[in-house]
């Protein structure tokens, strides 16, 4: 015989967690089915969090490393310095963070089970049965929070994510001479075209990476060397290798059928342009964990409608998107940052509609200055909505 649940939930990331923690809170009986022999492993995501995103997920100090703003480089690699006042960015150990939160779920009631990737799942009479781990299930409502190639949507014949970033990253032991209290970004379409590369210190090592967009390969390998002469990083000992596709096609049109809900990356919750969608999965996993708990206890309607009035536009990023595809040359980027133009669409990137943020380009506007080239005289030294830098995948 089939265990039966109230819940079940495929997918122990961000999205998938936050919602069966919500779940289980709301006294439903729920479980949690992730592929993966161990939660956080095999990332693919920067695990990077906004103030909201950290807000929203309240996670151990341990497991985060604040940065006060953003310092942005052009293709020359003079810099632009854009502070966030009393808003922080945040890098994160991301494995030791999911598995937290998987810890907070089962805290509050949730089974989450490892190496049960969801093989097959169909509508059965009494609601959803799913084949995980050699295991048959059944669930009143299944939760599809798979990643960008959902497969609960395939089975479902749910909208599909077809426009991807993709992103590629390397982690390193220590962090050499890369100033620790700003998320360096790099705007070069030569090395990220139709998005960016990026330098932070995260809790003990050191993150690089760089997403393409519009089926580009992406090519680490010269932003790699560039960066142990900049960022002092020459001998480090790479501990970790990330990589993945990052939807940016807005959400997909049927995110949802009876029984069956899509939330995170395989529903599309990520922002075009930036492609931020950590906060967003956090927040929406939440939602729908409590509006099940309400509904299968006949006290509210179904998840999609309760989930509804706390889904973005995406519209105008959608436009951003396509522009940013183009890959602008060089010297329009470069000579946007020489003017205050880039700066101020960095600005506008990273920090417009944040209630807390006080960002300010430092100075008059900007702090230029050219990034050392020897790392002997380098000194130690979040989108449009608020998703800017929370990377989804690696990034």
């Amino acid at each position: 015989m089939s265990e039966r649940f109230d819940v079940v939930i495929a997918g122990g990331g961000f999205a998938g967690l936050a919602c069966a923690r919500a779940a289980a809170g709301a006294g439903l009986s729920t479980l949690v089915l992730e592929a993966k022999p161990e939660i956080g492993t095999r990332l693919h995501t920067t695990g990077i969090l906004t103030a909201e995103a950290h807000d929203e997920l309240r996670p151990p100090g341990a497991l985060v490393r604040a940065m006060r703003g953003v310092r942005l480089y052009g293709p020359s690699r003079r810099a632009v310095t854009l502070e966030g006042g009393d808003y922080a960015f945040r890098t994160t150990d991301t494995e030791a963070l999911l598995r937290w939160m998987a810890d907070m779920a089962r805290a509050a009631g949730a089974i989450v089970r490892t190496a049960a990737r969801v093989a097959d799942a169909g509508r059965a009479e009494d609601g959803i049965e799913v084949r995980a781990g050699g295991e048959r299930v059944r669930a009143r409502h299944l939760i599809g929070a798979d990643g960008a190639r959902s497969h609960v949507a395939e089975m479902f014949r749910l909208g599909l994510n077809t426009r991807f970033l993709k992103g590629i990253e390397r982690e390193y032991r220590g962090r050499g001479t890369l100033d620790p209290d700003w998320l360096h970004v790099l705007a070069d379409s030569r090395v990220a075209p139709g998005y960016i590369a990026w330098a932070c210190a995260a809790p003990g090592f050191t993150q690089l990476g760089l997403a393409v967009s519009n089926n580009r390969k992406p090519e680490i390998d010269p932003f790699l060397a560039e960066a142990e002469t900049l960022f002092g990083i020459r001998g480090s000992e790479e501990i970790e290798r990330r990589a993945g596709l990052i939807p940016c096609g807005g959400m997909v049109r049927r995110w949802h059928a009876p029984g069956v809900t899509l939330i995170g990356d395989a529903a599309g919750m990520v922002s075009p342009h930036t492609a931020g969608g950590i906060h967003l999965s956090l927040l929406v996993g939440r939602l729908a964990g409590e509006a099940l708990g309400a509904h299968l206890r006949g006290l509210g309607p179904e998840p999609a409608t309760a989930l509804a009035p706390h889904l973005p536009k995406f519209g105008t990023r959608l436009i951003a998107r396509w522009l940013l595809d183009l890959a602008p040359p060089n010297l329009l980027i470069e000579a946007g940052l020489r003017v205050g133009l880039s700066a101020r669409a960095a600005r506008e990137l990273f920090f417009h509609h944040r209630a807390r943020a006080r960002a300010a380009l430092t100075g008059e506007g900007s702090s230029a200055h050219a990034l050392p080239r020897d790392p002997v005289d380098a000194t130690a030294s979040r989108a449009a909505d608020s998703e800017s830098v929370n990377h989804r995948a690696s990034p």
